[in-house]
């Protein structure tokens, strides 16, 4: 999420990189915030990190956002496989990437998974693919898109969620009053034949960035309840706001500021949002069930080793990996005790201030939970992290 004069400001040697990423692996940024006496979290396991490919697809898109891991074999996809998308075209104007790509881990290889039309009329405003994206049981993709023509809030549109097939070909546009601009990575609850998508919305009321732009507090977690039949797209059933309130705001630097992390704990019965404005992490109770917004909910924990949480996923422990935006480190969160355990340094670039400085985006677990995949947006690389 930055211009182009900044982005070539941060280019370092990949040698350099993975010097620092390995010796930051080595250590914890901070120590524990309190005495803690659970199991070993995910974070003090993790001794490497390891480039696995450039994301730039042939037509030059840059900006890796949403970071897939392929649940199932369908299509061009192996379960397994890794999917990026792109939210910066050749030219890095935010919110005209286009394109989706596929990393397969069992030949190291990457391929181009989706090339969808920036000007896909059934998109208010077009496509520029955002940080909401997921793969269905079913093989279906679902993207979100947050447009832009020029780079900047100035010219946004509402945007939409794209459905494609598992070869990467658009089947459909999801548009409606409820969605504009989804932002933040989906957590999803798949059971084949129906499904549960939620997405952060943060384009209400946002308008043209400024030296001083205003917060709105309109931004909205949107439930959407999916039927699926069998060889057919999934169709949206019900749309349920479930929670609202959440600050949003236009930024020249870094497009849109607003709720990002999704993710649900292991019943289901609770939501966890990052609030990027607010600096913290807020739950909504019953999202499964619940047929009106909770607001913004309740603040599970706040500031702290949080610094503007983006990116969220659950652990197999149970605990919550949220990127930071404003440094390169990723925190640990133990829910059940509400206490920030941990922070890793994962991207040690100095070319920033602090170092790492927003170059993180998308996370999503290893299959096997031992470890997870990240993005570094300024050299526009996916990274393992075990």
């Amino acid at each position: 999420m930055k211009h182009a004069t900044r982005m070539l400001l941060l280019r370092t040697t990949h040698a350099a990189r993975a010097a620092l990423a390995l010796a930051a692996a080595a250590t914890l940024s901070a120590a524990p915030l309190a005495a803690h006496a659970d199991p070993q979290g995910l974070l003090e396991s993790i001794h490497h990190h390891s480039t696995l490919i450039n994301t730039v697809p042939d037509n030059g898109d840059q900006n890796p956002y949403a970071i897939v891991v392929a649940p199932v074999s369908a299509g061009t996809v192996k379960q397994g496989d890794v999917l990026v998308d792109n939210f910066n075209n050749a030219a890095n104007l935010q919110g005209a990437g286009s394109t989706i790509v596929d990393y397969h881990p069992d030949t190291k290889q990457m391929s181009l998974f989706a090339s969808i039309p920036r000007d896909l009329k059934e998109c208010p405003g077009g496509v520029g693919l955002s940080t909401a994206m997921t793969m269905l049981k079913s093989g279906w993709v679902v993207v979100g898109s947050t447009p832009s023509n020029d780079g900047t809030t100035n010219t946004k549109g509402a945007g939409c969620l794209i459905v494609l097939d598992s070869n990467g070909k658009i089947a459909k546009a999801i548009s409606t009053p409820n969605i504009n601009d989804p932002w933040g990575n989906m957590a999803v609850v798949d059971n084949g034949d129906h499904a549960t998508l939620f997405v952060s919305n943060a384009g209400f009321g946002v308008g043209a960035a400024s030296d001083d732009p205003p917060v709105f507090k309109q931004a909205t977690v949107l439930r959407l309840d999916l039927d699926i039949p069998s060889g057919q797209a999934p169709v949206v059933k019900r749309e349920t706001v479930v929670a609202s309130g959440f600050g949003a705001q236009a930024d020249k630097g870094v497009f849109l500021v607003g709720p990002t992390g999704l993710a649900l704990s292991a019943d289901n019965k609770l939501l966890y949002v990052s609030d990027a404005i607010g600096n913290r992490i807020n739950v909504i109770e019953d999202p499964l069930t619940r047929d009106t917004s909770a607001g913004v909910g309740r603040q599970l924990t706040a500031d702290g080793l949080l610094h503007r949480p983006l990116a969220m996923i659950a652990t197999p422990q149970g605990h919550l990996l949220v990127t930071n935006a404003l440094n390169g480190q990723v925190v640990e969160i133990d829910p059940v005790e509400a206490k920030q355990l941990y922070a890793r340094w994962i991207d040690t670039d100095k070319a920033q201030t602090p170092p790492g400085n927003g170059d993180l985006f998308g996370i999503a677990l290893t299959p096997a939970g031992n470890g997870f995949y990240y993005v570094e947006d300024d050299v526009n690389t996916l990274v393992l992290a075990q």
